[in-house]
């Protein structure tokens, strides 16, 4: 049975970051891949580790060649592939755990020919996240495009490696890599595939840490008319390609856009700056969950709660939301809140200021809605309740724009209790909750 994804990864001499790689993709969440691991004559130790990594992990297909540089490389790469999709790395870069399951799970939900992503730039110890499309919608060919026409140079699109690919579209128009180019040979076969390509959607998550700085046309000891002639070709390229997708009137609105991807990618500006606004020191930039050994009920909620936060952290980054938010959010999706707020700073584990901070905030993004409510207060022996035997409490409402952080929020739960039940059977989970309900129970009436 064919895998869903094909994970290609073109290797050339890549013997000090070849392990990270592969080891970053044999760790993901998502299981069903095969990895197929492209050696284009690499003259250091490279292939051996490559064949080592295949002896151990069945997934793992190892492709030896003649180097042919690394369009050719892909390309054999993607005639070997049998997976529904198509998934990218480059060979000195690594992706998060959950990298394939967040561009398979888009690319399921939402029917998409192409799942974009956001990534992560890394400089020695530092790192910044980048990012582009900011709607959370399935776009069109036409919306997609001129997207990418506001940043025609930018990485985001231009690259192979934060996105993912219908192999069914590639593989029905022979869509493949141009090997005489080695300038923006990405962003070609990228535009390629949009022609072709009918629904997209963005992903507001970074899953991708980019590390390599790619050298320039100037860097690649290649003459100056050789040099002309590459840059002419991807300009015609990139020029022909909006002719086709936009009609005559849209097209000529957007000309001074297509001659800003002239203008910019004439200097060799596709590589992204060296550090971006916002950076963090690698390692901070996302929750990790502590591998703190012993035993106790202390170290066991903590470490439950770090993992839960390790998934509830990719809707935060998707919507733009603190953990704080992204909690108390969980927590609504759960029930609907009444009573008084103090209780629920309890129930967070929030301090009340906290808790009023993050309410303000929630209400500024349009996703919940407070009421102050009063009830009676119970056994008063009142027929009718008196100003003073009234409670003053408070109902939070989650609204409309809120639905898609809840589904989200949902999901997340769901890959939370999975991992924490991964192993068990059928029978051991329904005994499981059994346990879980009695435990609860006694809590409960202990509590009364």
């Amino acid at each position: 049975m064919n895998p869903t994804v094909s994970i290609i990864v073109p290797v050339y001499n890549a013997e000090g970051t070849i392990a990270r790689c592969v080891e970053s993709i044999l760790g993901q969440e998502y299981g069903d891949f095969e990895l197929l691991l492209v050696n284009d004559g690499s003259r250091d130790g490279s292939g051996a580790l490559c064949d080592a990594y295949a002896r151990q992990d069945p997934r793992v297909r190892v492709i030896h060649k003649e180097n042919t540089g690394v369009s050719d490389t892909r390309n054999i790469g993607i005639a070997q592939a049998k997976g529904t999709y198509l998934q990218f790395l480059d060979s000195d870069d690594w992706i998060t755990q959950d990298a394939t399951s967040q561009l398979v799970r888009t690319a399921w939900e939402h029917q998409c020919d192409l799942v974009i992503s956001d990534f992560y730039r890394v400089v020695g110890d530092r790192v910044s996240h980048k990012g582009d499309i900011e709607e959370t919608t399935v776009l069109s060919r036409e919306e997609y495009a001129a997207h990418m026409m506001e940043r025609p140079a930018d990485f985001y699109y231009g690259v192979l490696w934060n996105k993912l690919y219908r192999r069914e579209l590639v593989e029905r128009h022979r869509l493949q890599m141009n090997p005489e180019i080695s300038w923006c040979e990405d962003f070609m076969f990228n535009l390629e595939y949009i022609r072709f390509a009918e629904r997209f959607y963005a992903l507001q998550v970074p899953i991708y840490y980019y590390v390599k700085t790619k050298g320039s046309l100037a860097s690649q000891s290649l003459s100056i008319t050789e040099t002309i002639r590459m840059k002419l070709t991807v300009f015609e390229y990139y020029n022909r390609f909006f002719k086709t997708v936009l009609d005559e009137e849209d097209y000529e609105k957007s000309r001074l856009k297509v001659y800003k991807f002239l203008v910019e990618a004439a200097g060799d500006g596709a590589v992204p700056p060296a550090i971006l606004p916002g950076s963090k020191k690698l390692g901070d930039e996302r929750i990790s969950v502590p591998a703190i050994a012993g035993e106790g009920q202390l170290l066991d909620a903590f470490r439950e709660r770090k993992l839960l936060e390790a998934y509830l952290e990719t809707v935060a980054l998707k919507y733009g939301l603190s953990m704080q938010e992204t909690r108390l959010m969980r927590y609504l999706s759960q029930t609907v809140w009444v009573g008084p707020w103090k209780d629920l700073a309890d129930v967070l584990d929030l301090p009340r200021r906290t808790l009023a901070s993050t309410l303000q905030k929630l209400t500024a993004k349009g996703l919940i809605q407070t009421a102050a409510v009063e009830t009676p207060k119970e056994k008063t022996g009142q027929r009718r309740p008196t100003e003073k035997s009234r409670v003053r409490q408070m109902r939070i409402l989650c609204l409309s724009a809120a639905q898609r952080v809840l589904a989200d929020l949902c999901v997340a739960q769901e890959d939370y209790e999975r991992c924490r039940t991964q192993g068990l059977s059928a029978e051991e989970l329904e005994r499981y909750g059994e346990l879980v309900e009695k435990i609860r129970a006694n809590v409960q009436r202990a509590l009364q």
